[in-house]
């Protein structure tokens, strides 16, 4: 049976709809934009005022440039060492977190929450934090973009709600069978929310794949940056030595215009060709979140 909307609603909906779709459009667009600049004549992308809404002319320097940049092939080899290493250990601590804080029993439990849920609001400020990341010896280490940010408060939360909606009769039963704790987190548990695990995933893994001021703060040495860091080199200081081979000043010019968008590309398209495959668990796992505190 088919329900007659009645004029208010129908006008709601097709606003809704269209603030939708200009929502759609705004974030969009500048992808969009940058795509197609990338694969545009740099001459032309250099003249052209306004929106860019298809390539203006096809050509595909600007990418052999960038992909004959020796720091792109470092960029990329470290940010993939710190978005598995990182997320690995944020993942494996977060969980060991939540299952602890989960515990009906734990001694002093609220006010480790309390805790935990003041240093979403204080902290100390990026000065002490240099302070003791150099304390600890590990500035210009791989370690100062894994260790200092190995678990977000949020994320943390978010895991020991979705563990505490777990069934207490299956640890119960579990326990009889002379189950021990590690045994019940990793054999019960993580099996029943894997969902919000691979929430989890990609929150950690877009953090670290983005990830640049770390880097800045705590990295000096040009073979442990991260793509993120190169690309912002890139995009601030100087795209000179990625066009020796093109003649001319106002090539030059121009081509490096086409260099940053796609620079951009590069660093942008593999994250957001694995964001699909884990979308579908991303509402889910942010509701649990939300619907127990």
């Amino acid at each position: 049976m088919k329900i007659k909307k009645s004029a208010g609603a129908a006008a709601f909906s097709a606003a809704n709809t269209a603030a939708m779709l200009l929502l759609m459009a705004a974030a969009l667009y500048p992808m969009v934009h940058v795509l197609f600049a990338s694969i545009s004549n740099p001459t032309l992308v250099q003249q052209h005022r306004g929106l860019i809404l298809h390539p203006l002319g096809f050509d595909l320097s600007a990418f052999k440039a960038v992909f004959n940049n020796p720091m792109i092939p470092v960029g990329y080899s470290n940010t993939l060492f710190y978005l598995v290493a990182g997320t690995a250990v944020n993942v494996l601590l977060t969980t060991l977190g939540a299952y602890a804080l989960s515990r009906k029993g734990l001694l002093l439990g609220k006010y480790f929450m309390f805790a935990i849920a003041f240093t979403m609001l204080f902290s100390g400020g990026m000065i002490p934090s240099y302070l003791l990341v150099r304390d600890l010896h590990m500035v210009n280490s791989r370690l100062a973009l894994i260790i200092p940010n190995a678990i977000s408060a949020w994320n943390l939360i978010i895991m020991r709600t979705s563990f505490e909606a777990v069934p207490a009769s299956m640890e119960e039963s579990a326990k009889l069978d002379g189950a021990n704790d590690f045994i019940i987190l990793f054999k019960i548990y993580v099996p029943l929310c894997l969902p919000v695990m691979a929430v989890m995933i990609l929150f950690y893994g877009v953090g670290h794949w983005n990830s640049w001021f770390s880097a800045l703060l705590y990295i000096r040495k040009r073979e442990l940056y991260p793509l993120q860091l190169v690309l912002r080199e890139i995009l601030l200081i100087s795209t000179s030595d990625m066009t020796t081979n093109v003649t001319g000043g106002d090539a030059k010019a121009n081509i490096g215009e086409t260099i940053r968008y796609a620079t951009i590309v590069v660093a942008t398209a593999p994250i957001l060709c694995v964001y699909p495959f884990l979308q579908k668990y991303f509402v889910k796992g942010v509701m649990v979140g939300a619907i127990k505190g």
